[in-house]
């Protein structure tokens, strides 16, 4: 009974070690894999869900993360990667008012006139997003707004750079296309 004790005992700084590991990385980067999901996914309820499975994959395979300080980047490739699998499966995309997310967007105090302009803006955008393929918005969110390196984004989207940099131009070529058709 003694050497059971003992062997828990010695056990405990791990198991403590593991948790506050767990506690960490879920803290530190779950705003950020939300919006990033939200961004692919267009709607709350799913990138809740989402985000969800992101953190159960990452802790079920913690033991492939190589580089602990690579963390981020790693729950960012589990995240685009579950994003894109499920715009697959579901092939469709809803969008919803961030607001709804989780709280007020900056400038919530504006007028009137610039919070109808920065909705119309908003719901122009996301229309314009939803005219991508599903890798092609990733790259492009990936790129643009989450403002990681070419070589990075080819590693969240298992590619070459050279598809990347594909991606990101189609993306923006049919950006510009659609606003042109819709300022008309």
């Amino acid at each position: 009974m003694a050497a059971v004790a003992c062997m828990s005992e010695a056990l405990e700084p791990t198991l403590q070690g593991a948790l506050d590991w767990r506690d960490r990385l879920i803290n530190e980067n779950l705003r950020r894999v939300f919006l990033l999901i939200y961004r692919l996914v267009g709607n709350v309820p799913d990138a809740q869900d989402l985000t969800q499975e992101t953190f159960i994959k990452a802790l079920q395979r913690r033991h492939q993360l190589k580089d602990a300080e690579r963390a981020a980047q790693w729950l960012s490739r589990i995240a685009t990667n579950t994003a894109i699998d499920f715009l697959r499966r579901h092939g469709r995309v809803t969008w919803c008012e961030l607001e709804a997310a989780g709280g007020p967007l900056p400038g919530a105090a504006e007028s009137p006139e610039q919070t109808m302009l920065d909705a119309e803006r908003r719901e122009l955008l996301e229309d314009a997003l939803q005219a991508l393929t599903p890798r092609e918005r990733a790259a492009l969110i990936l790129r643009d707004i989450e403002d990681l390196p070419a070589a990075e984004v080819a590693r969240h989207l298992n590619c070459s750079k050279a598809t990347v940099r594909s991606h990101i131009a189609n993306a923006r070529v049919k950006l510009r296309r659609f606003l042109a058709k819709r300022r008309l």
